[in-house]
């Protein structure tokens, strides 16, 4: 159970239908992929994702150099390996690159344990549950008409979502905003959840503002309505609204979660795994949560969001974006609604070589 190899690969998987986040072209998603592999013979994977094709190819060879660290290691102690990693990621400061050169080696060492123990990743972290409620949210940018985001969203309900998010943010009115929800409505129909996702887009007035007219509109919740430092305004206009107001995906640290829960700013935190630096730290960061009464959700990665999720009471919601579906054989099955957690050891994920190999660039 010692590790006796680390392997760090960068990989560019192709989208289906390019498109745009804020302001940049999106064509593919690029991954940090980790693998280690045990004096057991036991391999264990983790890999981050995001488009970003500069900030990745210096991750993965930070994530490479890190990685060295943990030979000799047991996987059966992953506080121990994200501790020795974290210190000496240290002279680069914390969070940022270095959270996100951690976790795809601490995601691929839970793997590995969860193998060499014989368990699933989600009952080897509390074993709360086996799936958790999902909602679509690929495909249904600012970027598309309000005819194109509503036909989108109807996809995403015909393949058997009863939830699903739109990234808004980008009209110059809010009733123009209300006009692409109402449009997303027509088309999906009165029982279908609607979530918006405003993308740090507003002033507090202009969330303010929007807001009101959004949850008219009759969305679910508002993500991310201002910048993610305005927890003063995040409390206030979870005060002002009826509606909840989510956020969290931007923050790296224990310490700034738990600013964000006293300021009582949100009624769901969500967790981005690269940014918070991986398993280990996420698990405290969503007990931190639980103390606070505060559910929590995953940020993209479904197929590794939907363990940790199903593992801790507080659980909410997987966010559904199958951005390394093409590098996999399967992704996780849904069932009525909900992503069920792979029943097989450790993330339950099976790699697939090939494309691995035809989708790697460094």
């Amino acid at each position: 159970m010692k590790i006796t190899h680390v392997a760090v690969d960068v990989v560019r998987v192709p989208v289906d239908r390019p498109y745009v986040a804020g302001a940049r072209a999106v064509d593919a998603n690029w991954h940090v992929l980790a693998r280690i592999t045990t004096s057991d013979g036991v391999e264990g994977v983790g890999y981050i994702v995001y488009p970003r094709p500069d900030l990745m190819t210096a991750i993965g060879h930070a994530a490479r150099e890190l990685g060295e660290t943990l030979i000799g290691m047991s996987v059966l102690e992953p506080e121990a390996a994200w501790d020795r990693l974290a210190r000496r990621g240290d002279w680069v400061g914390p969070g940022g690159l270095l959270h996100a050169a951690l976790a795809p080696l601490d995601i691929a060492v839970w793997d590995a344990a969860g193998k060499t123990l014989g368990q699933p990743l989600h009952r080897l972290l509390g074993g709360y549950r086996d799936r958790v409620p999902t909602y679509g949210s690929d495909g249904l940018w600012y970027s598309l008409s309000p005819d194109e985001l509503a036909a989108s969203a109807r996809r995403h309900v015909d393949d058997g979502f009863d939830a699903v998010k739109l990234r808004i943010g980008k009209e110059p009115t809010a009733e123009r905003e209300a006009e692409r929800v109402r449009a997303v409505r027509e088309a999906v129909g009165p029982d279908v959840r609607i979530m918006v996702d405003a993308t740090e887009s507003w002033t507090l007035r202009q969330a303010r503002e929007t807001g009101r007219v959004l949850q008219e509109a009759g969305i679910a919740w508002l993500e991310d309505p201002v910048h993610h430092l305005d927890l003063a305004g995040l409390a206030e206009l979870r005060r002002a609204l009826t509606v909840p107001v989510t956020g969290g995906e931007h923050l790296y640290h224990l310490d700034a979660f738990r600013a964000l829960l006293e300021a009582r700013a949100v009624d769901v935190v969500i967790l981005d795994l690269a940014r918070v630096g991986g398993i280990t730290p996420w698990r405290k960061i969503a007990a931190l949560a639980q103390a606070h009464r505060v559910p929590v959700c995953g940020h993209v990665v479904p197929e590794i969001q939907v363990h940790l999720l199903a593992a801790v009471p507080n659980g909410h919601l997987v966010e559904y974006v199958p951005r390394s579906a093409a590098i996999l054989a399967a992704m996780p099955r849904r069932e009525r609604g909900a992503l069920v957690a792979p029943s097989a050891p450790g993330l339950g994920l099976e790699l697939d070589a090939d494309a691995v190999q035809r989708y790697r660039v460094a």
